[in-house]
């Protein structure tokens, strides 16, 4: 079986979904099908950080926040999923704010 594809299966994907006003990242595991950790821009966590939702900064906190909750549960490392989504803005502020916490793409 090729070396890459064997990698990817045993790593976790980060969805990201972006909507006008919000943005939410998920972390599911493909082999089980579960959910392993969510953020959101509307989590109730987060709503004393974030003061408008639709901008990077908000992108920033909710990448930080899924960073740190897969750090604590041990993974560092997912395949990054954005959809058709470009990557840019708020995109790409979540991806880079999540590889500061140390997670890899």
């Amino acid at each position: 079986m090729n070396r890459k594809l064997l990698s990817k299966r045993n790593r976790p994907r980060l969805r990201v979904f972006r909507s006008r006003k919000h943005i939410y990242a998920q972390v599911i595991d493909n082999s089980t099908n579960t959910t392993l950790a969510a953020s959101s821009s509307l989590s109730k966590q987060l709503k004393n950080f974030i003061t408008s939702s639709k901008t990077c900064k908000a992108a920033t906190i909710v990448g930080q926040d899924i960073g740190n909750k897969l750090k604590d549960q041990g993974i560092t490392q997912v395949i990054f999923d954005r959809g058709n989504k470009i990557y840019h803005g708020r995109i790409r502020a979540l991806a880079e704010a999540t590889r500061i916490t140390g997670i890899n793409f």
